[in-house]
């Protein structure tokens, strides 16, 4: 670290990569912080977060009970105790509210005053986020496990079985394509996977927040990578990614870090992997519960989770320990226990000689 701030006073190197190094170290550092906690509102397990990133500000979440709440993040205490406070909530006495469960919650990417939500009540609804009221409405035939805005708000993917279609929402025409397993391979494919994203139903999809990747979870325990400009499987391989979900499971990518990583609820854990080489890099324990979903906080570099025990878990960055605390790299104690003070996922991302 030392390395890169001596070369950006020099103008050496691009503030960037400094930038990103930190952001890197904060993600490898996240744990469950005990001091911050959400107002508990939902009666039933929580479905779905959602984070705006026009402030990084507001952040909502949908519940199995069919409650959405907004809350604003923000600690106005200055203490490093405080609870991130409801602000709205579309309840079941609303007569807006969702029917039965709401299995998304997802603000629409360049302006925070409209969200839209979707419901095993097989409705998705535009919302107004000052009034919390609907603006628009769209009726479906089948239920609807799970919706997805690309960051750059240009496409759509919607989910049905064990396939996934790339939509171009300024055209009618239909689907762009539908996402193969096998990159149109028939030899690799049974007759029955022919064009299919898993060998199971696919429950989980997300974009990279730079919008050029796809990546999507299946019942078949396994997470692909997607190029969404032409929707070839990159063969990235996260190896089991053990999927216990029956419904939508809601999983999110950091963004501004060098390696991107992916958290995915796993149990009553959230895994995270490293986003192009597939490697499994920590757990991070803390439910009581299944955890069902998790929304990375880019501005901050925090994770929110939240499960089927009602809560929403804050995880944040350790703070790096004062200098005369560190062991030096060559110390006896490191050597005695077997182990390295520097977690291996740092040397590849960022290492420098004069760190």
């Amino acid at each position: 670290m030392l390395g890169f701030l001596q070369a950006r006073q020099a103008g050496l190197d691009d503030p960037l990569r400094l930038r990103r190094a930190e952001s890197t170290r904060r993600v490898l550092s996240l744990e469950l912080n005990h001091d911050r906690d959400v107002d508990r509102i939902h009666g039933n397990g929580v479905n779905s977060l959602d984070i705006e990133v026009i402030e990084g500000r507001y952040m909502l979440s949908g519940g199995a009970d069919g409650v959405i709440v907004l809350y604003d993040l923000e600690n106005y205490s200055g203490k490093p105790e405080y609870t991130c406070k409801a602000i709205g909530t579309v309840d079941r006495s609303s007569r807006h509210a969702h029917k039965f469960s709401v299995e998304t919650v997802q603000w629409y990417p360049f302006d925070n005053g409209m969200f839209v939500s979707s419901s095993f009540d097989k409705t998705m609804r535009v919302w107004d986020s000052e009034t919390l009221k609907p603006a628009e409405m769209f009726m479906f035939e089948e239920t609807v496990y799970c919706h997805h805005m690309s960051p750059i708000a240009r496409k759509h993917s919607l989910v049905a079985d064990s396939r996934v279609r790339v939509w171009d929402v300024r055209r009618a025409a239909g689907s762009l394509f539908t996402l193969d397993q096998h990159n149109g391979d028939k030899s690799k494919a049974s007759s029955e996977a022919v064009n299919t994203a898993h060998n199971g139903r696919v429950n989980g999809l997300c974009f990279t927040g730079d919008g050029l990747h796809l990546l999507t979870t299946g019942t078949d325990d396994r997470m692909r990578l997607w190029n969404s400009g032409n929707g070839e499987n990159t063969l990235v391989n996260y190896g089991k990614v053990c999927n216990e979900s029956r419904k939508g499971l809601k999983f999110t990518v950091s963004r501004g870090c060098s390696p991107e990583f992916v958290f995915v609820p796993c149990g009553r854990s959230v895994g995270v992997y490293a986003l192009h080489t597939g490697e499994h890099v920590t757990t991070l324990r803390g439910h009581f519960n299944n955890a069902d979903c998790c929304e990375f906080h880019a501005d901050y570099q925090e994770l929110y989770t939240g499960g089927k025990d009602c809560n929403i878990l804050a995880w944040v960055p350790v703070p790096r320990a004062p200098a005369s605390e560190v062991e030096p790299r060559g110390s006896n104690k490191a050597a005695a226990d077997g182990q390295s003070s520097v977690n291996p996922a740092f040397a590849d991302a960022w290492s420098s000689d004069e760190d």
